[in-house]
Formats: structure tokens, sequence, C-alpha cells
């Protein structure tokens, strides 16, 4: 029988990373900001979801930091037609459809923590087939 990924709660409280604080203020913003979030661990980090499909996840890079990746779900999708305006300035786009944000330390996500809950709804607005209130 496979094993369970562990609750977010749990991950996070076992995560041995210098951005933990950080990681863990965020997860509690992002979730404050909606009650249509939905999270859980996706790709050994923790994942926000609309609708039950993942949305923005956190990567932890192997040289440090934290990274927000902006994406539309585990499968592919068309990008034909598919637009976002990054209001806020932050996102790198590694597709038309997949963009990173990257956070080097406390201070930073910390700073950035307004921006990002904005740009979390914009992002889940832009892509759900029914957007979150």
């Amino acid at each position: 029988m496979p094993k369970r990924p562990p609750d977010v709660a749990t991950y996070l409280s076992e995560l041995r990373h210098p951005l933990r604080e950080g990681m863990t203020a965020l997860r509690e913003a992002i979730l404050r900001s909606s009650e249509s979030i939905t999270e859980h661990i996706k790709w050994n980090a923790p994942s926000f979801c609309h609708g039950g499909d993942d949305r923005v996840t956190f990567r932890l890079p192997p040289k440090g930091g934290l990274q927000l990746i902006f994406h539309r779900g585990a499968k592919v999708k068309d990008t034909a037609g598919f637009t976002f305006a990054d209001p806020s300035g932050l996102i790198v786009w590694a597709a038309p459809d997949r963009g990173i944000v990257t956070l080097t330390d406390l201070a930073e996500v910390r700073a950035k923590t307004p921006k990002l809950i904005l740009l979390i709804h914009a992002w889940m607005h832009a892509t759900a087939e029914r957007p979150p209130p």
C-alpha cells in the first residue's frame, strides 16, 4: 500500500528548512484569504487549489530559498488564448501558463506576502472555470 502524504501542517512542522517560518506564515495568509482555497501535499510540497485543481505550489530549490510555482494543474493544457497580466511584476515566466516567484529569505517573504495574496487570487480567477469569490 502506498504511503499517504502527510497533511500540510504536519509536513511543515517536520520540515527542516531555513524558510519554514516564512512558508508557514505565507500558507496561513493564503488560507485566510479565501474559504475556497484548499491545500494538500503535491510534488513533495504544499500546493494550493481551487475547485480541487492545483494552482500554486511551493517549491524548495536545492540551493535554498522558496519558490511559488503558478500553474494550471498537473496536466498540460492548451495555452491558445490564455493570457495573464501579472499586476505585481513578481512572476518570471517559464511558459505561457507557468510562472515562478522566487523568495530568498524570511524578510522578503514577509515583505511580499500582501502582493502574493493578491497575485494568487488573480491567478486563481484567471485559471479557474468557476473563479473563487
